[in-house]
């Protein structure tokens, strides 16, 4: 029995797929959450053999998840459901260590045969996802990613100097790197690029 747990801001959408999925012989959800905190807790409590995760939920995102997952070096098996076809949030995903990558409206029969691949050691990555995801690479290194997630904090200057360790300076610098690299005038358009891109 492949032991299943959902993690989805969506309660109707959720309690749906966990249904479809109960009718499976050889599936089982384990569990629901409603957001990325739930989802670690359950799948620290129950731990189940695969996570189904959206990537957009309140508290922790399904990728901050998987990447927390990864850290702990959780046996449990990632899979991604999601409508978005961002670059930057598949290159997270993939670098996550993830085994499924798949469109949220897709046939839960299909869903079903990729849990079972998933269980077999193979990745599932949806084509139609895949489509266009290499043309455009993330520019911003992990310490720009850094210092844009603090400024969409509405950290000022000096408060992410602090918190980075650098100088004030050093952090305007980096900055200017950022607004180069996404060719934007101000901090606010960087983050609202980087966001729609799925750099953050």
């Amino acid at each position: 029995m492949i032991r299943v747990i959902i993690a989805e801001d969506q309660r109707m959408l959720r309690g749906a797929l966990g249904a479809l999925l109960d009718l499976e012989n050889d599936i089982e959800v384990v569990g629901q959450a409603a957001n990325g905190e739930e989802a670690l807790m359950l799948i620290a409590n129950v731990k189940p053999d695969i996570c189904i995760l959206d990537i957009e939920m309140p508290l922790k995102s399904g990728l901050d998840v998987a990447e927390e997952l990864q850290k702990q070096k959780s046996t449990c098996r990632v899979v991604i459901l999601t409508t978005f076809a961002r670059p930057g949030y598949f290159g997270r995903a993939m670098k996550a260590g993830i085994y499924g990558y798949l469109l949220k409206d897709g046939p839960v029969e299909d869903l079903a045969v990729s849990l079972r691949n998933v269980m077999d050691g193979k990745r599932e990555i949806s084509q139609d996802l895949m489509f266009g995801m290499w043309q455009e690479v993330n520019p911003l290194t992990e310490r720009e990613r850094e210092l844009l997630l603090f400024a969409r904090e509405g950290k000022t200057t000096n408060e992410i100097a602090m918190l980075m360790y650098l100088s004030a300076g050093t952090v305007r610098n980096y900055m200017s790197e950022v607004l180069n690299k996404l060719h934007v005038r101000n901090r606010i358009e960087a983050i609202a690029v980087a966001e729609e891109k799925g750099w953050l």
